[in-house]
């Protein structure tokens, strides 16, 4: 069975922001990494090359397959902040509807500048996916 590509790795966190070319999109990425460490009680670290996450967690799939991965985080991409969030919760779509400008995928929320959200409200998704995935995958 394949291993899962996205694994935890010992690459420094800030040095990856450093990275980042875009001045607002770097800052955006350090106060949701900020937000989340807060909300998480975890530090951060990276999952592969490009994303930062908190916490991690195993699953496991009725097809037999499974691994580990962070159970909430943010990866500044070129086109949007993307933050890796659960995406069946109560209260969900609620929060969705008022925290402002932002897109969503499949487990992805999507957030071209912080300006545009409400911070409380971005918050509260963070911790209700925080909180659904802590009841989905205890330990």
């Amino acid at each position: 069975m394949a291993e899962n590509k996205t694994q935890a790795t010992a690459a420094s966190v800030e040095a990856f922001l450093d990275t980042v070319a875009d001045e607002r999109r770097r800052a955006d990425a350090r106060t949701v990494a900020a937000l989340m460490a807060k909300v998480s009680g975890e530090p951060a670290a990276m999952w592969g090359p490009s994303i930062v996450g908190f916490g991690r967690y195993r699953y496991k799939y009725d097809s037999g397959r499974e691994g580990e991965m962070c159970r909430i985080g943010l990866s500044p991409r070129k086109a949007a902040l993307t933050l890796y969030l659960a995406s069946g919760y109560p209260m969900r779509e609620a929060l969705l509807a008022r925290l402002g400008k932002h897109g969503t995928g499949k487990g992805c929320l999507y957030l071209k500048s912080l300006k545009d959200v409400d911070m409380a409200v971005l918050e509260e998704l963070i911790a209700g996916s925080l909180a659904d995935n802590r009841a989905r995958y205890p330990g």
